[in-house]
């Protein structure tokens, strides 16, 4: 069997051949590669510290590198746009590693210095790339009939359908300036509010809101109505039965009932969510991500022991690579592990010493190995990347303080190690769907591993600076930029290392993760959506409510169907990176000193109700107007 798995992959010729050499690792794809890593890992960088969650970019950056290649420059070679969109999903990897983690610090007031952030991301991304390169030709090559990549393929198909690329990027442009326009004027010049907020008649404390950011509509037309509904879920329970309950029961108490600061009394809804709701949240995340683990486990060690031993079989013939399969050789990528890992244990700037450099060569490997394989199955969304993150804060925050190292230098090195951990599974995730893309458009795969690393340079290089203006502007942490991931990670190290926890909130909210996923649901989403206001929860189930309509309305015709999701997908994608995008402007501006207004001009709920109502019904209007004939023509790769 795996014989013919091995002939039926030999056999596979990409849809450009390796008799075949066009332009690829140009000057002009890297530089607009450099240009779109920095946007979208400030953009992702943004909407992780605000929900949680980060969305692909390969598709956007694809399409993107279709208008300005094929459409500006009249450059006709797909080689050179599978550069482009390699380069800028290195940028949104590492994004989601260094805000899942490393916003702690800046809650701890233990500030890290900009080149110390990028010095952790930096190693973290080389390493995640330098540990996937071995692994390409089992992996992509040996097993391409078995390891399916979503969203390595789709991307194969949207590059592959090149011709049409210029009609795609506008939907993508289309969104980027209404979503950048809603927030310049609502955020920037304040012009309404960008909340809304009422409460409930005969029913204390409990509260109905929502933040009217196209971003957050977009991310919810792009996970859909299940995943949106679950998440929201998640919300009416922590603000709909949690809160008016200890609101009820403790409403006549005087006492302050500790972690809060007043009595629950004294407390409105909100205060209530920041002193019980959000140790419950916490506690609820945590146990949906070792649970998402776990549920992982037959398959990380099916996937490490395939893995290993693919590795260890020889067959003793040499063979002559042609350029579609032609690596950045072995023993570079050994020097370059070897270097990083001897670099970690004695640099100043991380101070993790030789464990945590140990903790990270075991860990990364291991980690690296079955996330390169789990998202060849389920996708880099639905990799348990928290989950590995976690387990490995776990052991390695267990192992200093059994060590000796305690205290606040114990949770800062726990936390590096887990931070640099974090950003390799990201980045390793992320190179695996870039190479399955590469390998079915007939990519060469050294160029491609180049541009990632050229990628995770950038990226890693801006990441510091993006955080600390983000924490001077809004605050790591803060109700603008809750930061849940990284928050989480901070009271997994601070509980270890202090045991000064709420425990009993934490454990009711992993008991309340038990019984969703006893009840069939993603405990992990419906714990993001305790742990987040529910204003955050209720413009997503909005996208994802435009998303079941959309597929209503087209269910009769595949063809269709599949037409006008990929068009709303693309405007949704533009919302979020345009609405990301000016975030990050306001908060360079913050930085910088320039005025921002500080009252809202129109307080009412009426206004920014209206403005994102009428999003709503732009990203649905642009998605039905769609023809039958996609925008992502269906192509057999």
């Amino acid at each position: 069997m795996d014989k013919q798995k091995t002939k039926e992959s030999s056999s596979f010729i990409p849809y450009i051949p390796a008799s075949r050499t066009l332009p690829e690792l140009t000057v002009l794809a890297v530089i607009l590669g450099i240009i779109l890593a920095v946007v979208f890992a400030a953009a992702n960088a943004y909407l992780g510290l605000k929900i949680g969650l980060t969305v692909s970019a390969s598709i956007p950056a694809a399409v993107i590198s279709l208008g300005v290649l094929r459409g500006l420059f009249k450059r006709k070679s797909i080689l050179e746009n599978n550069i482009v969109q390699t380069m800028t999903t290195a940028g949104e990897a590492v994004a989601a590693g260094a805000i899942f983690t490393l916003p702690a610090l800046y809650m701890w007031n233990q500030v890290p210095g900009i080149g110390t952030v990028s010095f952790i991301v930096l190693v973290g991304g080389f390493l995640g790339v330098a540990m996937m390169i071995p692994l390409r030709r089992l992996l992509i090559v040996n097993e391409h009939q078995t390891l399916p990549y979503p969203e390595g393929t789709a991307c194969a198909e949207v590059l592959i359908s090149g011709e049409t690329g210029g009609k795609s990027a506008k939907m993508v442009l289309y969104g980027f300036i209404a979503g950048g326009l809603v927030k310049a004027l609502g955020d920037g010049f304040k012009w309404f509010k960008t909340e809304i907020e009422t409460g409930i008649y005969r029913f204390k404390n409990a509260v109905i809101g929502m933040d009217t950011y196209p971003a957050l509509l977009g991310v919810g037309y792009i996970i859909g109505p299940a995943i949106s509904g679950q998440m929201l879920a998640g919300g009416i329970m922590a603000w709909l039965v949690m809160i008016p309950m200890i609101g009820f029961f403790g409403g006549g108490a005087q006492a302050v009932l500790s972690p809060a600061e007043a009595p629950i009394s004294q407390l409105d809804a909100w205060g209530i969510w920041e002193g019980y709701i959000r140790y419950i949240g916490a506690g609820a995340v945590a146990a949906g991500g070792l649970i998402t683990l776990v549920k992982t486990l037959p398959m990380l060690f099916s996937s490490l022991a395939a893995t290993l031993s693919g590795l260890s079989k020889r067959d003793g013939q040499k063979v002559t690579l042609d350029r579609t399969h032609f690596d950045i050789p072995g023993f570079w990528v050994t020097i370059m592990i070897a270097l990083l890992v001897i670099i970690i244990a004695f640099a100043p700037l991380t101070d993790v010493g030789i464990i945590g450099a140990i903790a990270i060569a075991i860990f990364g490997f291991l980690f690296v190995t079955v996330a390169s394989r789990i998202v060849g199955l389920v996708g880099t969304s639905s990799s348990p990347v928290s989950g590995m993150t976690i387990a490995t804060l776990l052991i390695v925050t267990f192992i200093f303080k059994m060590t000796g190292l305690s205290g606040m230098g114990g949770m800062i090195a726990a936390l590096t190690v887990g931070a640099i951990v974090c950003v390799a599974l990201a980045v390793a995730g992320d190179i695996s769907q870039d190479l399955k893309t590469g390998y079915l458009v007939g990519g060469t795969p050294w160029k491609q591993q180049v541009a990632m690393m050229i990628g995770v340079l950038v990226s890693g290089l801006v990441i510091g600076f993006i955080l600390s203006v983000l924490n001077e502007s809004y605050g790591l942490g803060s109700e603008q930029l809750p930061a849940p991931k990284a928050v989480l990670m901070r009271l997994i190290v601070e509980g270890i290392m202090s045991n000064n926890l709420p425990w009993e909130l934490i454990f009711i909210g992993a008991a309340s993760a038990v019984v969703f996923e006893f009840l069939g649901l993603n405990s992990l989403t419906v714990a993001v959506g305790i742990y987040l206001p529910i204003h955050v929860s209720t413009p997503i189930m909005v996208g994802g409510i435009v998303r079941w309509f959309v597929e209503w309305r087209s269910r009769k015709d595949a063809g269709l169907l599949k037409a006008r999701v990929e068009t709303g997908t693309l405007l949704a994608s533009g919302l979020i990176a345009g609405e990301s995008l000016i975030g990050v402007i306001i908060a360079i501006l913050i930085w910088l000193g320039v005025p921002i207004p500080g009252d809202v001009l129109v307080s009412s709920n009426v206004l920014p109700l209206v403005v994102f109502l009428l999003v709503v019904l732009m990203l649905a209007w642009i998605s039905l107007r769609q023809k039958k004939e996609s925008v992502v023509t269906k192509r057999e790769v």
